[in-house]
């Protein structure tokens, strides 16, 4: 397959990943070995890089930034969000457990494989390992916080949310939720074409990727043990949002134009029978663990 194309169906991917609250682009990129890739490239755009743009150094600013493998992936992770959010909208409607049991697959494989790359292990990587599920855990049962349109906030919701991107485990609309303001930005803004909003958002979702881009480099180049024990943990301590097998408690029947309910608690269960839905859904969350499998045997071989 050819290697831009491949890209770009890495950051499809991540896209996709990125609009489902409970699912983590970053995940997508440990799973898809770019994650590195990702975080170093993002960290380039400094004031070197803002130099060689003002200097008309186009080409030694593409060398800096990586700009080809940037673009590469952005531009699939944006096609991904104009091109599949209606047929998930039908998938979500239909069989939601299956989409979730795929999801699950992934997400314990990538467990599995990301923290094999931690290679040494001692008491600070076991600290990490375990705040990370804290942490993560945290997040994903809080209560959901109030609508709140002030400029400064809004930015806030931006820089934080965007993390989602770069943290696995950590979904990006999901910390929206949380933060209250994911039908003001994702909904609402979006429909009206709130420029306001819309740009107040972007602005802070650059100064977050710049941000948390340069913090995990740096966690990366000095730490990577502990580093890579954290993302684990936040992978573990928020899989239980994806577990296929859930009834809803409360939902959020406010937001109405959403592309999924926004469920702020589950009855979680373990329906074990013989029926054709319950087998299909444990084969589905077999071939996302296959897939992840798949994808590291091919990428370490």
């Amino acid at each position: 397959m050819n290697k831009d194309f491949l890209l770009f169906l890495k950051g499809f991917f991540m896209g996709i990943a990125n609009i489902i609250p409970g699912v983590s682009g970053g995940t997508i990129a440990l799973i898809t070995n770019i994650y590195e890739d990702l975080i170093f490239s993002l960290k380039s755009f400094n004031y070197r890089a803002l130099k060689l743009i003002l200097n008309l150094k186009f080409k030694d600013f593409s060398k800096h930034v990586n700009l080809k493998f940037i673009s590469l992936v952005f531009s699939g992770s944006i096609a991904s969000v104009f091109s599949v959010a209606k047929l998930f909208e039908f998938l979500f409607e239909r069989y939601p457990s299956h989409i979730w049991a795929l999801f699950f697959g992934l997400i314990v494989a990538s467990i599995y494989y990301v923290g094999k790359r931690i290679k040494k292990w001692g008491l600070s990587t076991f600290f990490s390992l375990f705040a990370g599920i804290i942490i993560a855990y945290y997040l994903t049962v809080g209560a959901s916080g109030s609508e709140n349109t002030n400029s400064l906030y809004i930015l806030l919701c931006g820089a934080i949310g965007t993390s989602g991107m770069l943290l696995p485990g950590l979904s990006g609309s999901f910390i929206l939720i949380l933060m209250g303001n994911y039908e003001l930005i994702l909904v609402e803004s979006i429909v009206n074409l709130n420029v306001k909003i819309l740009s107040l958002f972007l602005i802070g979702s650059v100064l977050g990727l710049l941000i948390f881009s340069h913090a995990i480099a740096f966690l990366l180049k000095k730490y990577k043990n502990q580093t890579i024990a954290i993302l684990t943990g936040f992978m573990i301590g928020s899989i239980h949002i994806i577990w296929p097998f859930k009834d809803k408690l409360a939902v959020n029947r406010n937001i109405d134009l959403s592309l999924f309910d926004i469920t702020l608690a589950y009855n979680y269960k373990f329906p074990f029978d013989t029926s054709i839905y319950f087998i299909s859904t444990l084969v589905l969350m077999v071939i996302g663990f296959l897939l992840v499998s798949l994808i590291e045997n091919r990428s370490s071989s």
